[in-house]
C-alpha cells in the first residue's frame, strides 16, 4: 500500500470518527496573524506549537526557506489575500536553523533533475533563470530581512500591516528576532 492509500485509509476513519470537530473554526485567523514560514517537516508541528498557535488563529504560509524571491510570487500573493481578504494586521516571517535552502542550487538540481530523466532541452527554459530561481540563500538572517523588506516594500501592502522576521530553532522552537537594517 502506498503512502498516499495509507493517509487516504486513515482520512476516512478521521472522517468516520469525527476527529474534525476540535478543529472547526472559519476562514478568518482569530489573531489577524499571518505567518510565512518553510515547507521543513521539523516545523509541521514544532512551528504552531512554539508560536502558542492553534487551528484558526493564524494563516500559515510555507515555502522551501520562507522566501519570497519575486515580490510577484505566490506566498506575496497569499500574504495580500491575507490581507485584503481575511483581515490580516500583522505578518511574521519565521525562518529555522539548520535550514535546507541555505545551500540550494540549481547546479545540484540540474544533476539530479538530468539523472531522473528530464531533457536538457527543458532545463533551457528562456522565460526564467533557472539559476536564480532555484538558488537558495547562504545566511538566514540576511534572507529574513530580505524577505521582510520585500513585504514592508511591495506597492499592494499597505503601510499599517505590521511585518517583523524570526529563526526558529528547528529542535528547540525558541524565537530569535531578525530586527531590520540600520
Amino acid at each position: 500500500m502506498s503512502n498516499i492509500d495509507k493517509v487516504l485509509a486513515f482520512n476516512r476513519e478521521y472522517v468516520a470518527s469525527k476527529g474534525y470537530e476540535k478543529h472547526i473554526t472559519d476562514k478568518f485567523p482569530d489573531k489577524k496573524l499571518a505567518v510565512l514560514s518553510c515547507m521543513d517537516t521539523r516545523l509541521s508541528v514544532l512551528l504552531q506549537e512554539a508560536l502558542g498557535l492553534k487551528n484558526g488563529d493564524a494563516k500559515i504560509i510555507k515555502n522551501a526557506g520562507a522566501v519570497i524571491p519575486s515580490p510577484w510570487d505566490s506566498a506575496m500573493r497569499s500574504l495580500i489575500v491575507a490581507v485584503y481578504e481575511l483581515g490580516v494586521t500583522e505578518i511574521m516571517v519565521v525562518a529555522h536553523t539548520t535550514c535546507g535552502a541555505c545551500h540550494m542550487s540549481f547546479a545540484h538540481f540540474k544533476e539530479e533533475m538530468l539523472s531522473r530523466g528530464i531533457p536538457e532541452s527543458s532545463l533551457q527554459r528562456t522565460d526564467i533563470d533557472l539559476d536564480s530561481w532555484l538558488e537558495g540563500f547562504h545566511d538566514t538572517e540576511k534572507s529574513v530581512r530580505s524577505t521582510v523588506e520585500t513585504i514592508v516594500n511591495h506597492p499592494l501592502i499597505p503601510s499599517d500591516i505590521t511585518v517583523r522576521g524570526f529563526i526558529i530553532d528547528s529542535a528547540t522552537g525558541e524565537l530569535s528576532e531578525v530586527l531590520p537594517r540600520k
